[in-house]
């Protein structure tokens, strides 16, 4: 039999359930409020003093609660750093997607071991900032056997992994073509047991719209569904091909056309903004508002890797996407949860609402707004998941 806890004297609870809250904002606010959670489900939620008897009570001591980030876009498993190209950078190189070569030499050559040490600390690292689903995807091994390894280890810590054999052409690859041949056959053949979606770089200096066509089509005929890196240095057909190919989610979209921002306004497919990439490589801030205003749903994450966002805080990402990309708090908010699930394709998470998984995160703040008004200030106090606190 499971055991029941309500969480009371919450100053303000996001639900991200319009219809429990108060006014017109999407994130149902609810003022003076208590969560109940029985086993690892949202039971009840509501004003305080009309909380029904459990078998815990926990104190928020007037503080803010909101649902556990939705992180939908990260590359986790991986070997080394890259502090030099990070401080090249800065002092004025600019960003390319050759980078990636080097943390490919470094995860092939790191054990399992080494490589499963890596992802659990960042994600640990990623829980005590309120971060309680994420994604995460290959692309640092580019062989078959690395491929496949990479997403067996992520397997064993989230049920939302990628397959992204095409990140980039192999450095061994004497030939794209053949190289794609071995992404969408052998490669796809060992990834795709262990793996929810696939991905795919479509960029210049990765893959061209019709390689990455080919790699997404093969990917859904294995039963994957797709998700694309799209727009982020150049426009290109990516964000066009996300929504033909009704992919969860096109990724970056920081150099779009109107065609692009109405395609993806008329579809399901998400546009996931990830500002860590842009602030670590001084790049032109993805729109958000023009995508808001235009109706689509948009995400926020934090592309954590080792070459163009090594970040695994999400606050970080809301406060710049705030301060940088034209977005309300409130937004910035709802997309990292909401957003991310619904980047996720999946209505369980980042929402607090009755049926809902109980992934809650407890601020040291009296309102969400914090996450934004105190940027780099450790907020996160307290973190749930499936009903148990873990922070």
């Amino acid at each position: 039999m499971s055991s029941s806890t309500v969480i009371t004297n919450i100053a303000t609870l996001v639900t991200n359930d319009p219809s429990s809250g108060w006014g017109d904002s999407p994130l149902g606010l609810i003022h003076d409020a208590a969560v109940v959670i029985d086993g690892d489900r949202v039971a009840w939620t509501g004003e305080s003093s009309k909380a029904p008897a459990t078998d815990n009570r926990v104190d928020a001591g007037g503080r803010a609660v909101l649902p556990g980030f939705v992180d939908s876009h990260s590359h986790l498993v991986f070997a080394g750093d890259r502090t030099q190209e990070f401080n090249a950078r800065m002092s004025g190189r600019s960003y390319t997607a050759g980078g990636i070569r080097t943390t490919v030499a470094a995860t092939r050559a790191a054990s399992d071991a080494e490589l499963e040490a890596n992802l659990t600390h960042y994600l640990a690292e990623a829980l005590r900032q309120g971060t309680t689903t994420f994604e995460t995807k290959s692309g640092y091994g580019l062989t078959v056997e690395d491929e496949s390894r990479a997403l067996r280890i992520a397997a064993r810590h989230t049920e939302e992994v990628t397959y992204l054999g095409a990140h980039i052409v192999s450095p061994d690859a004497d030939d794209p073509a053949a190289y794609v041949a071995l992404v969408t056959g052998e490669m796809l053949d060992a990834c795709a047991p262990h793996a929810r979606w696939i991905d795919v770089f479509c960029e210049k200096g990765a893959f061209d719209g019709d390689q990455a066509r080919a790699v997404l089509t093969a990917g859904k005929a294995k039963g994957l569904h797709p998700r694309i890196h799209a727009n982020q240095l150049s426009y290109g057909p990516g964000v066009q091909l996300a929504v033909e190919l009704d992919a969860a989610s096109a990724d970056h979209c920081t150099h779009l056309t109107d065609a692009d921002v109405d395609a993806l306004a008329s579809g399901r497919t998400v546009a996931t903004l990830l500002p860590g990439a842009e602030f670590s490589t001084r790049a032109q801030w993805p729109d958000a508002r023009r995508l808001l205003d235009a109706g689509v749903t948009v995400a926020l994450s934090t592309d954590c890797n080792p070459g163009s966002s090594f970040t695994s805080s999400v606050p970080f990402c809301i406060a710049l996407a705030v301060r940088d990309m034209g977005m309300t708090p409130d937004e910035a908010v709802w997309s990292a949860t909401a957003g991310g699930a619904a980047a996720l394709r999946r209505d369980d998470i980042g929402r607090l609402r009755p049926g809902a998984r109980a992934d809650l995160t407890l601020l040291d703040a009296p309102s969400h707004v914090h996450l934004a008004y105190r940027p780099g200030v450790p907020l996160v106090t307290g973190v749930w998941r499936r009903g148990a606190r873990v922070v």
